[in-house]
């Protein structure tokens, strides 16, 4: 299911969009879900991570709609963010957080529908796995393959990726739920590692990212089976 925000202060545009995208979704077959936002600071302040388009209204009272882009940008470089204006310079700057495309008021379906199918495809291409670590600053969006290995901190994880660490209060068995079939593997009680990222295995330590981290006698064998055959 497609997952849409939008963030328009205008009730009848709001309106507008709601009857669109129900449109779209009847006619090409495709199961949307809306979350409706009333101004920039709104959604920035309540952002889960589990969108995939963001309709975005560019002028609003509080926090505009480029404002809003580039705080959830910091935050979530994967979402689909297309910005609803009616004045084209405004659109331009868009492309300063990879906007996927604008749409001008009055809102045409045709036009619309066309940019929509436009996003679905672009959603569609990723191949990657989202995941959506929250903390207290905020959600962070990475794709599963970008996650090195989690570790157990007590009633924390830390995720140790390519854009960094973050550290989310969640055990290390709901994790290990949501990242079964990604290629993740338990290697102990306090590693959930990436199987991509292992460059090796040395004595009872699988080599992730230029560090070592233990493998459990219990856990090894299956541990070097399911690694042999990944490699193949």
């Amino acid at each position: 299911m497609i997952h849409i925000a939008v963030c328009e202060d205008e009730q009848s545009y709001a309106d507008q969009l709601k009857e669109y995208i129900e449109r779209f979704s009847r006619e090409k077959d495709v199961p949307i879900r809306t979350s409706f936002f009333r101004d920039g600071d709104e959604i920035v302040e309540k952002y889960s991570g589990d969108y995939d388009i963001i309709l975005m209204d560019i002028q609003m009272r509080f926090m505009d709609g480029m404002t809003a882009a580039e705080q959830i940008r910091k935050v979530d470089e994967k979402v689909v963010i297309m910005f609803i204006t009616n004045m084209t310079s405004y659109a331009i700057r868009g492309y300063q957080v990879d906007a996927l495309d604008y749409v001008l008021k009055p809102v045409e379906y045709f036009s619309f529908s066309q940019k929509l199918e436009r996003a679905i495809g672009r959603i569609e291409s990723d191949d990657g796995f989202p995941v959506a670590i929250s903390m207290a600053e905020g959600v962070v969006r990475v794709d599963a393959s970008d996650i090195y290995y989690i570790e157990s901190e007590g009633h924390n994880l830390r995720y140790v990726t390519k854009n960094g660490e973050y550290r989310t209060r969640q055990k290390i068995g709901d994790a290990e739920k949501l990242l079964e079939g990604h290629g993740f593997f338990r290697s102990n009680k306090g590693y959930l590692v990436n199987l991509e990222h292992v460059d090796g295995v040395r004595g009872s330590c699988a080599i992730v990212h230029g560090e070592e981290l233990l493998i459990s006698r219990s856990r090894k064998n299956e541990f070097m089976n399911v690694l042999a055959a990944m490699l193949n």
